[in-house]
């Protein structure tokens, strides 16, 4: 008899929003109807129901035994980093005999970069990229390290694809807010921004973004301010789910092997794909392969 396939446990952020939690929660069944041969089954962290502890135990009941946890998060923050781990410890000393292996978040994905194109595209209709400068709203955090993916996203979203620039600013906990982020932009000579919310799903704080633009937009006439939507239940999301569940089975954590250029086609850096790498030579390398070169001292 083969082993079962380890269980897909995936870790919701949560909110206050309804509409945002049942999102997630059909995500999670349409993950389950594309993977039978994986039990799945997602909870979270706070405010929403169902809470983690209650997956893990309907996991459980289903006969796993060993789980793999992917957090539904785009960036390491906090939940990712603490709350997560702390919750599936707690749940080994409920449920004796469980193991886990725990995947890494979401991230700035190629897959998902290819997303939020879209989304500008679709809100961009008749204007020239070179036209566009992209304000990227991320969550926020008290965790720096969190405010740096964003940037990391917005930059690689800039990276080959011809927009005048694609600017950063959160919504919540971090500077710069979403009016001081168009503020900049405008600074910097934009006159046709697109808001694109770096968010999952429709909740409180994507909407929070749409308003706060509605109300700046209204009160500069000059500058013409578009919102695109969320990412969404795309194919590509629940591709990358999968992607971070077979490598916390694999115990194969990368480094940034998902966003170089080296291993993965980029918007503008195709040819670089599979190239062989060299050793750099520094010119000031101790024996260095130029010996006329070198310095006299």
């Amino acid at each position: 008899m083969t082993t079962p396939q380890p269980a897909l446990l995936v870790a919701g952020h949560g909110t206050r929003d309804e509409a945002g939690a049942e999102a997630f929660r059909s995500f999670v069944a349409e993950l389950g109807a594309r993977h039978p041969e994986i039990a799945v089954a997602g909870g979270f962290i706070e405010l929403s129901p169902p809470p983690l502890g209650d997956a893990v135990t309907e996991l459980v009941e289903r006969g796993a035994k060993r789980f793999a946890a992917v957090p539904l998060m785009l960036v390491s923050a906090g939940h990712a980093k603490g709350d997560i781990p702390a919750a599936l410890s707690r749940e080994k000393e409920r449920h004796p005999g469980i193991s886990y292996t725990y995947g890494r978040p979401l991230g700035p994905h190629p897959g998902l970069l290819a997303v939020l194109e879209r989304r500008i595209d679709e809100v961009t209709e008749g204007l020239e990229r070179s036209e566009v400068t992209v304000l990227l709203v991320g969550r926020g955090s008290t965790d720096p390290d969190a405010n740096a993916e964003v940037y990391k996203a917005a930059r690689l979203l800039w990276e080959g694809r011809g927009y005048a620039g694609v600017e950063t600013a959160f919504i919540s906990l971090a500077a710069p807010d979403v009016p001081s982020g168009l503020d900049r932009c405008v600074a910097l000579g934009a006159r046709k921004v697109v808001v694109l919310p770096y968010f999952l799903f429709t909740g409180i704080l994507p909407d929070r973004v749409r308003t706060q633009t509605d109300a700046w937009d209204r009160a500069h006439p000059a500058t013409e301010v578009r919102s695109a939507g969320v990412i969404g239940a795309t194919d590509e999301l629940l591709d990358l789910v999968m992607e971070r569940y077979r490598e916390a089975v694999k115990g194969d954590i990368r480094m940034n092997c998902d966003t170089c250029v080296y291993r993965i086609a980029l918007p503008g850096f195709e040819d670089k794909v599979g190239l062989a790498q060299q050793p750099h030579f520094h010119p000031d390398d101790d024996g260095h392969h130029n010996h006329h070169h070198a310095h006299t001292h």
